[in-house]
């Protein structure tokens, strides 16, 4: 069975970082694009970033490009966001996913997916 597990969450003062990490155990989703979802209270689960099985391409969502970076490393089968000049609006629970379709935005393409890690930014 495939595990995704993440952990990094916290609570940070708007304009810190976080690194969020997602470790796969009890398989390998080494031949899977990954990517990160956030979901806020009351909303919609949002796409965050994703990152080819390669990783040599990574997509963001608008509001987090040139603030968070996606990133793997296969020798520790993890998954990384770190994330940078956070503000309150990025507080949400954050969700790894594994994908054998693609690095795609639409979370129905991610067949596996972690417990999630809340992160909250206050002002």
């Amino acid at each position: 069975q495939g595990q995704l597990v993440e952990s990094g969450g916290g609570l940070v003062q708007a304009g810190g970082s976080l690194r969020l990490s997602c470790a796969d155990s009890g398989r390998t989703f080494a031949g899977y694009a990954m990517g990160w979802f956030r979901q806020a209270p009351g909303l919609e689960r949002e796409f965050v970033a994703a990152i080819t099985w390669s990783g040599s391409s990574a997509y963001y969502a608008d509001s987090v490009k040139g603030r968070f970076t996606i990133s793997r490393d296969y020798a520790k089968k993890t998954v990384y966001l770190q994330m940078n000049s956070l503000k309150p609006e990025d507080t949400a629970v954050y969700y790894c996913a594994a994908s054998n379709v693609g690095a795609t935005m639409n979370a129905n393409t991610y067949g596996y997916w972690g417990q999630g890690t809340q992160v909250t930014v206050s002002s």
